[in-house]
């Protein structure tokens, strides 16, 4: 994606780069030179993004076996033979 260089040396992120890094207005970024002499921007203001995947992952709750957990999903009664 390329964008152009304002005389005030000023340019628009494109948005589906602003979406991917999570940047809005009052948003900070940083821009730093990489190994290999690229230039990569980086959101400064806050953590890195977590994946939407991420925030789903967890347990089912303490004390439950799998197949405690199967019956729960088959809508089945199920009795503990503890």
């Amino acid at each position: 994606m390329a964008t152009t260089v304002t005389a005030k040396g000023q340019v628009t992120i494109p948005k589906p780069v602003r979406d991917l890094l999570g940047i809005v207005p009052g948003s900070q970024v940083d821009f730093r030179r990489a190994a290999d002499g690229s230039v990569v921007l980086a959101r400064v203001d806050r953590k890195q993004l977590v994946s939407r995947f991420a925030e789903l992952r967890g347990h089912a709750g303490e004390g439950l076996t799998t197949d405690a957990i199967m019956a729960l999903t088959r809508g089945e009664a199920w009795r503990s033979s503890i």
